[in-house]
């Protein structure tokens, strides 16, 4: 400024001209003060998926210090309902936080946030239930998309980054429901499944009489979480924590794998997620599992 000032002088500008050049100036360093650059969270992808026969929106989040030049490899976390406008944004800063070195409860990760298209479609098996299909009509395509994570998307991703054998999958509502069909029909595609308010009730209950079709990697851990919930939209009367408790009952009798019941009863099916996910990376923590 003082430079300025004294060039100006110095040449014997008149006022006009002075003036202007001083509020050219002003408007320079007012501009410098509101600079602006993006806040970037992430990655974002546009898969063409052949198993679903359409374009898929993938959202990935790199830890702090991640380069691809270097000799680190990461855990990933695959997000069900993992839009920007969904639950990328809040658990990727769970995430964060919890692998703060201060914190130290979660090893850095990255984390794959699956953004929806047709979450009833997707998360959802071929229901008997005659009011179901007439209600939600394009239910029923877990197994396709069960078939991109398998065979597209966790290719891409162990392609695209530098990540571990470690994998887990969250699912809420539906998305624990998907969650709970791959534990049992699939269960080396994830070592951790974290299924919070799952909605068992669907088929009125069906998945709840299956069980696993191959057993689970020795390092398989299972965090299951329920909250004040109530009666669910099953044609008899199911209750959703109850469902909840029934799956982790069951779970539990496999040897060598442990289970974890979470009941949170201050929260309900809207709000349970981050509460659950922050309890679920505690857990893992403690029982010493693979972070």
């Amino acid at each position: 400024m003082f430079f300025f000032r004294h060039t100006i002088n110095r040449f014997a500008l008149s006022t006009p001209t002075r003036l202007t050049l001083v509020s050219i100036l002003l408007l320079v360093i007012n501009m410098c003060g509101y600079c602006q650059e993006p806040f970037v969270l992430g990655t974002v992808y546009k898969i063409k998926s052949a198993a679903l026969q359409e374009e898929r929106t993938i959202n990935v989040y790199t830890p702090e210090g991640y380069l691809p030049t270097d000799s680190n490899r990461y855990p990933v976390i695959y997000l069900l309902d993992g839009s920007a406008d969904e639950d990328f944004i809040h658990i990727v800063g769970l995430v964060q936080f919890n692998s703060f070195p201060w914190v130290n409860a979660l090893q850095k990760s990255i984390v794959v946030g699956i953004a929806n298209v047709d979450r009833r479609r997707d998360f959802t098996f071929p229901t008997t239930i005659a009011v179901d299909k007439q209600t939600w009509p394009t239910t029923g395509g877990s197994e396709k998309f069960i078939r991109f994570l398998a065979t597209e998307l966790q290719p891409f991703i162990d392609n695209q980054y530098k990540t571990t054998k470690e994998k887990t999958i969250i699912g809420q509502s539906l998305g624990g429901l998907l969650a709970t069909q791959i534990l049992l029909q699939q269960p080396i595609l994830f070592t951790r499944y974290v299924i919070v308010s799952p909605s068992l009730w669907w088929d009125d209950g069906s998945l709840l009489n299956k069980t696993f079709q191959y057993a689970p990697a020795q390092n398989t851990a299972i965090y299951i979480a329920a909250g004040k919930e109530g009666r669910t939209p099953a044609p008899t009367h199911r209750i959703m924590e109850a469902d909840a408790k029934q799956l982790a009952n069951k779970l539990s009798k496999y040897k060598g794998m442990p289970v974890k019941f979470d009941y949170l009863p201050s929260v309900n099916h809207g709000n349970i997620l981050h509460q659950a996910v922050q309890n679920a990376i505690g857990y893992f923590s403690k029982k010493g599992q693979p972070n």
